[in-house]
């Protein structure tokens, strides 16, 4: 059996931007400790919540060290370093690596895409030159490919292959990979709607954008899960769902931004080309934190 990278709650963790654009690492380093200290179980950094699609290398590896530094080992530091261009992608894994991350998570291609076949030699590629353990993410909505059941059953034969964060929201083809894999790949949620679904399926988590704003809800919506306490579990997801939507009215980080700026931090605005709320939509997820008792 592969090691577990972690278990419960690892949060999609937002930049924070100064007025100018720039990064602002000094509310980066007080989100990273509120979500430790508040409980989640894993930092996911520079992913698609972190906006790492706008960063050149160099911040992009700047951010990575800032969150390894900051966390100082206290839960695992998981680095976005997907790309569409394999000797990229292995470029920034290596320099994740050499930062201290604890592992990867590795997008499929986009707009280039790639055959079934290319996913398993790009993956592979990536992660044998890094040598560090991944989590694979499919969210086809972003990237136009899908990664199959049977493309996940190949690829979980790399033992540096350790999990998926599967976001298709399709749930037949999460329960096909578990009943291919097993024990053999970690299953992961990548939508905080689905996250008791997937764990009644043998899930190991979630990756979270709720818990930017929620981390000890997010984190016991899973906790409850591996206690046995299945219908309080149930319970919390659902009472979180009218927020959950509210964080997804617009495209992913504007919504959970503009969230955090309510909540009194220094977010900032997402980079272009992502612009900031509307008012309707600024006063919907005003009133979800609201309803949530979190504002």
């Amino acid at each position: 059996m592969k090691p577990t990278i972690f278990t419960g709650s690892a949060v999609a963790i937002i930049t924070p931007m100064h007025p100018d654009g720039s990064v602002n690492y000094e509310e980066f380093d007080r989100i990273l400790n509120y979500q430790i200290e508040n409980g989640t179980d894993a930092i996911v950094v520079c992913g698609t919540t972190g906006e790492a699609s706008t960063m050149p290398d160099a911040e992009h590896l700047s951010v990575i060290e800032r969150a390894v530094q900051t966390v100082n080992h206290r839960v695992p530091v998981i680095a976005g370093t997907g790309s569409n261009d394999t000797p990229h992608a292995i470029s920034l894994s290596r320099g994740a690596r050499d930062l201290g991350a604890d592992a990867l998570l590795l997008v499929t291609p986009y707009y280039n895409k790639t055959s079934q076949r290319g996913l398993v030699q790009h993956f592979n590629t990536i992660i044998d030159a890094a040598g560090l353990p991944a989590i694979l993410y499919s969210v086809a909505s972003r990237t136009g490919v899908n990664i199959a059941p049977a493309t996940v059953k190949e690829l979980a034969k790399n033992p540096l292959v350790c999990g998926i964060k599967e976001a298709s929201g399709n749930i037949a083809q999460v329960a096909q990979i578990a009943a291919d894999c097993g024990d053999e790949i970690d299953l992961y949620s990548g939508n905080d709607d689905q996250i008791v679904p997937l764990l009644s399926l043998g899930g190991k988590g979630v990756i979270s954008v709720l818990a930017n704003v929620a981390p000890q809800k997010a984190h016991d919506i899973c906790q409850l899960w591996f206690d046995g306490k299945v219908q309080e579990s149930a319970k919390l997801q659902l009472a979180m769902l009218p927020l959950i939507h509210a964080l997804f009215c617009d495209v992913n980080p504007m919504p959970v931004k503009a969230a955090m700026n309510l909540l009194g931090w220094n977010a900032g605005s997402c980079r272009m080309p992502l612009i900031d709320l509307d008012e309707a939509q600024t006063a919907r997820v005003r009133t979800e934190l609201q309803k949530a008792g979190l504002l």
